[in-house]
């Protein structure tokens, strides 16, 4: 239960952090490209503007546009000094008219004219193609394209990237453990106080065991002696019941506590084995029993515990179930687990009362004095047994049909 706590807190945490982190990177990374890619289509926008043709044009003189002045010049940035920029100027038919080219090892004339022509076949004015940012205008005579190399600012974010990742990965692993310290501080008091008080029923069962049993030799001893006595018979009667509660809590804290001897347990053979002294119950109280039991169904478990565990589910579904009707008992082996069903029709169980029924001395119609001889520890001891072996117990109510299902491993024996 503890550990499961402790996963959950770690989980939590975890979860927490890797969010901001992601957010933290996602915010970071998209205001720096897009302040990046903005920074780079207004510097090749104002190289553009500043561009003037080295050739002269039977055409009327260029027309340069003015710079826009809500932008910064972008010309007396480093960046933009140290950038390098490609140009094709090209005429209105498709002539190229001149071509700048400061790095021809790295983007050849035929590839800046080829992207030209695309980019003129596309219409589009501003973009990135091929790690170049573009800017297309036209200049009064003839259409300007102007690139602007962006490969190594691509490569330092990217390396940036990396890195961030890697160490920011150690330092999410480095909280993990961190995490797992403070789950274990955070669950310590409670695993000490449920320690505690796991201790205290067992040493208290022991205890009353003694007296219980005392009261009741005593008890009939009078009974003897002074014959019927309605104040006799009280103690006698709520000292039988004392003993049953007591029974129970010890029987709860054994399982809590103690690992239980487990077998090869035929558990097709038990659970008809239980269900038979069942059938005469059920019948007294307008029941049918009716089983559906698949056969040498092998489980590795304690037999008195399962045996305890299959008593449980058919005491409570005939205590529960409305008379006349059938209560199914079915047991088949479904993706690797022996599914035990116990099926009874009865009142609907609200959904938020469901897991509760699972919880120590709760009881559906909240009487807690009982007169029936129980007292709401039942399905606690089922669950505790369930969990014991691995497995899961649920509930689920459907049309006034309430099942009650045990799933335990069923174990491969060489």
């Amino acid at each position: 239960m503890f550990k499961k706590s402790r996963r959950k807190i770690v989980a939590a945490i975890m979860f927490v952090l890797v969010l901001l982190w992601i957010g933290t990177l996602t915010v970071i990374y998209t205001a720096s490209y897009l302040a990046m890619a903005e920074q780079n289509k207004g510097m090749v926008r104002e190289h553009a503007q500043r561009y003037v043709l080295s050739q002269s044009l039977d055409a009327p003189p260029p027309v340069k546009p003015e710079p826009d002045m809500g932008n910064p010049r972008y010309s007396d940035m480093p960046a933009f000094q140290l950038s390098t920029f490609y140009t094709v100027a090209m005429s209105y038919d498709g002539e190229i008219l001149e071509i700048r080219n400061p790095q021809q090892s790295v983007h050849s004339n035929d590839a800046l004219e080829k992207l030209a022509r695309d980019l003129s076949a596309d219409g589009k004015t501003t973009g990135v193609k091929k790690d170049l940012v573009y800017y297309t205008c036209d200049k009064g005579g003839y259409m300007l394209f102007t690139f602007k190399d962006n490969t190594i600012i691509n490569e330092s974010m990217d390396t940036l990237f990396r890195y961030t990742l890697l160490f920011g990965g150690f330092a999410i692993l480095l909280l993990f453990f961190v995490a797992v310290c403070l789950a274990r501080r955070i669950v310590k008091p409670l695993e000490e106080s449920y320690q505690k008080q796991k201790q205290f029923i067992s040493d208290a069962g022991h205890e009353l065991k003694t007296p219980i049993s005392v009261v009741s030799t005593n008890a009939e001893l009078l009974a003897r002696e002074l014959g019927s006595n309605k104040w006799l018979e009280n103690i006698q009667y709520e000292n039988a019941r004392m003993g049953v509660l007591v029974t129970q809590l010890l029987e709860l804290s054994r399982l809590d506590s103690a690992p239980s001897v487990t077998e090869q347990v035929d558990f097709s053979r038990l659970v008809r084995g239980e269900a038979l002294p069942f059938e005469s119950v059920a019948f007294e109280n307008g029941h049918t029993l009716c089983c559906n039991i698949e056969e040498n169904m092998i489980v590795n478990g304690n037999p008195t515990q399962l045996g305890q565990l299959v008593s449980i589910l058919l005491d409570n579904a005939i205590r529960h179930g409305d008379r006349e009707t059938d209560i199914q008992l079915i047991l088949k082996a479904e993706h690797g687990s022996a599914n035990l069903s116990v099926i009874n029709t009865g009142a609907e169980i609200p959904a938020e009362k469901r897991e509760l029924l699972f919880e120590r001395f709760y009881r559906m119609d909240c009487v807690r004095n009982g007169d029936d001889g129980h007292y709401g520890l039942g399905l606690s001891i089922a669950k505790a047994i369930t969990a014991a072996h691995g497995g899961k117990i649920s509930v689920r109510c459907e049309h006034g049909r309430i099942e009650f299902q045990v799933q335990i491993p069923i174990r491969n024996f060489s």
